[in-house]
């Protein structure tokens, strides 16, 4: 329920603070008196578009802020999932709009995104206005109030669950077919470079070795040579290095009786001789190892050749990047080998999927036909009752040729106004005052069935006047006892019959014109009817017949 509205800077509204009780409330004022303007700074609430133009000349910032009792609306999770504070009676929604063209959102005094405070705001109160009478037009809205009364929620839950993962693997599927489409066109090609990959037998370090072993061959000669004299010079018998050593080892073993310095020398000098001899050992070894061989070098090179060859073709520098690429030929082929299986099971999924929400569609319609059912009778019954005897409502519910996001239905709601007149879709045959009269029909059936938020009907009684405007007075009156209805209106019939009666009007000042509503007393109340009745001037016929109209209401 909307409490309270709190405006201050928007258009002519220098500010403006109002309370609102439950049941039925009137809004009445002189065209261009601001109650348009008010609906306008609601809006903001509901995520509309701000535009600075819409601040009071002069100021630098406009706020909107409502308070709303939500006990009942179970809106706790939708709270606690945005990580939001949660008041379990009241909710606050303020708007701030900047000249510069910024706009803020808040929700419980806390910033949050303008999409939520939508979502919120939808939940918490529904602006009826002239353009929503389009929304006949649209079968989402058909749809949407077809569901409401079928109380099929648990059931189109379940649906749109099947209806998704059937999307998801139909995705999935056709992503595959075209990659596979896209793949075979390729797989000559990647098999052709895998077999020259896995022909050359490529082992990881390899080239490494290959290129050292290469590099040696190159120069066995050389090797071979360097490492003989390095042997000779070792073992030279009269003037090599062990020679020398070993000489100079016993050298210094002799001194030890006379001098004790020398035995640490000699342990060095036996150690070093030791090391060198084995030094010359090794080089002799590997020298008579060494063999120069062309057949090899030759082997070697060409082997180097088709490695240097592939990674300069594969844009590589390592036999490692050469194996990885052998792989990822291998995996696409693997794929593609294996991709009959993989469609095969997508396939099967799918089917599953469309299966399951086929059968839940059904469940669907089912429980659409039945609603359908209640809702003409309804709706004949309503429509008659506002002046339209030979009204016939019909819902017609098709089948779709394809399932879609809301089942497998089409809704379509027939209308005609006249006996034995044709049924034709609503929105183009009914007249204005007719669709005022089947929306306000809609609204209070709807209202019947759900829990409705606050709603606001922005002069729905276009188009009618006398008895009708009172029955429509009286259905918006029955709607008040379970929730609670604003009208906007220009009809003495319709603002007699509210709980509360509030009055916009503009002032002229040396400062600008502004805008101000105020709830009117019970004497002001007979005499805004009365005016609406007769005009500018009060006359007492005008009076006794607004008394009249609230003894009535």
């Amino acid at each position: 329920m909307l409490q309270s509205l709190h405006i201050q800077n928007y258009a002519l509204i220098d500010e403006l603070d109002i309370s609102f009780g439950k049941g039925f409330s009137v809004i009445t004022g002189e065209t261009g008196a601001g109650k348009s303007i008010m609906l306008g700074a609601i809006g903001l609430l509901l995520g509309q578009r701000a535009d600075s133009k819409s601040i009071k000349d002069g100021r630098n910032k406009c706020v909107v802020e409502a308070r709303f009792n939500v006990s009942g609306y179970n809106l706790e999770g939708l709270f606690e999932a945005n990580d939001l504070e949660y008041d379990a009676e009241e909710c606050i929604l303020r708007r701030e709009l900047q000249a510069n063209g910024k706009s803020r959102a808040f929700i419980n005094d806390s910033p949050a995104p303008l999409s939520l405070m939508k979502d919120i705001g939808e939940r918490l109160i529904d602006v009826h206005s002239q353009h929503q009478n389009l929304l006949l037009n649209r079968e989402d809205f058909q749809m949407d109030i077809t569901d409401i009364l079928a109380h099929d929620a648990k059931e189109k839950s379940e649906y749109r669950e099947s209806y998704s993962r059937f999307l998801e693997t139909s995705q999935q599927l056709k992503r595959l077919q075209e990659s596979i489409e896209r793949n075979k066109a390729d797989e000559d090609y990647w098999r052709f470079q895998l077999e020259q990959l896995d022909n050359a037998q490529l082992s990881e370090g390899e080239q490494e070795d290959l290129e050292n072993e290469a590099e040696m061959l190159a120069h066995a000669e050389d090797i071979k040579a360097g490492l003989y004299k390095v042997g000779q010079m070792m073992n030279n018998d009269e003037n090599g290095v062990l020679q020398r050593l070993k000489e100079a080892t016993h050298v210094l073993q002799n001194l030890r009786k006379v001098f004790k310095g020398s035995e640490e020398l000699a342990e060095r000098m036996e150690s070093c001789y030791i090391e060198m001899k084995d030094i010359a050992q090794e080089a002799t070894a590997q020298e008579e190892n060494i063999d120069f061989n062309p057949g090899r070098l030759d082997w070697v090179n060409e082997r180097l050749n088709l490695i240097y060859s592939l990674q300069q073709k594969h844009h590589v520098k390592t036999v490692k990047e050469l194996l990885s690429i052998a792989n990822g030929f291998r995996e696409k082929l693997n794929a593609i080998d294996s991709s009959g299986s993989q469609i095969e099971e997508l396939e099967k999924q799918r089917n599953a999927f469309h299966a399951q929400a086929t059968a839940r569609a059904a469940l669907l319609t089912q429980k659409r036909k039945e609603a359908a059912t209640v809702m003409e009778k309804q709706m004949t019954l309503r429509l008659k009752a506002l002046g339209m005897p030979n009204a016939c409502f019909t819902v017609e519910v098709t089948p779709r040729k394809e399932l879609g996001a809301a089942g497998g239905d089409n809704i379509t709601f027939l209308f005609s106004a006249n006996k034995n007149g044709a049924l034709q879709p609503i929105a183009s045959v009914a007249s204005g005052g007719e669709i005022s009269r089947v929306m306000l029909s809609i609204k209070a059936m709807i209202s019947g069935a759900t829990r409705l938020p606050a709603i606001i009907f922005d002069e729905i009684d276009t188009g009618v006047s006398g008895t009708i405007a009172d029955k429509m007075a009286s259905i918006m009156q029955e709607m008040g006892r379970d929730m609670q209805v604003i009208s906007i209106t220009h009809l003495p019939q319709i603002a007699a019959k509210g709980n509360a009666h509030y009055k916009v009007s503009k002032q002229d000042t040396e400062q600008g014109t502004s805008s101000h509503i105020r709830l009117l007393t019970p004497q002001e109340r007979i005499e805004e009817i009365a005016r609406m009745l007769s005009g500018a001037s009060l006359t007492e016929a005008a009076i006794n017949n607004a008394k009249e109209l609230l003894n009535n209401k």
